[in-house]
């Protein structure tokens, strides 16, 4: 059984690993480029506003553990911030840029 919100998925569980092995310069400018993207997505289903978006109890769970500063990401705003942006997205799309950070910076 999983015990993180995001061991659920192979691409969220590297990706955040990926995360926490990166220096400070990169992981601030990777955090300001998601936030960028999750705007951009958000703007996208603003034109449909019959997209249901439901995170799920798991990463409602998450976000409860981040406001409570406990994981690693949770110390680093601009990162926790991010996350907590993208949390709010459909989950195809969350997973989506989970799989694109764990491919294109994986190496």
């Amino acid at each position: 059984m999983n015990r993180r919100w995001y061991d659920s998925n192979e691409h969220t569980e590297k990706a955040l690993s990926i995360l926490k092995d990166m220096d400070e310069d990169r992981r601030r400018a990777l955090s300001k480029d998601l936030t960028a993207v999750v705007r951009q997505i958000k703007e996208l289903h603003e034109e449909d506003e019959e997209q249901d978006v439901s995170i799920g109890i798991d990463r409602v769970l998450g976000l409860y553990k981040i406001s409570n500063s406990r994981r690693w990401y949770d110390k680093v705003s601009i990162l926790s911030y991010a996350l907590k942006t993208m949390s709010t997205l459909p989950r195809e799309d969350f997973y989506n840029i989970m799989e694109g950070i764990s491919t294109s910076l994986s190496a």
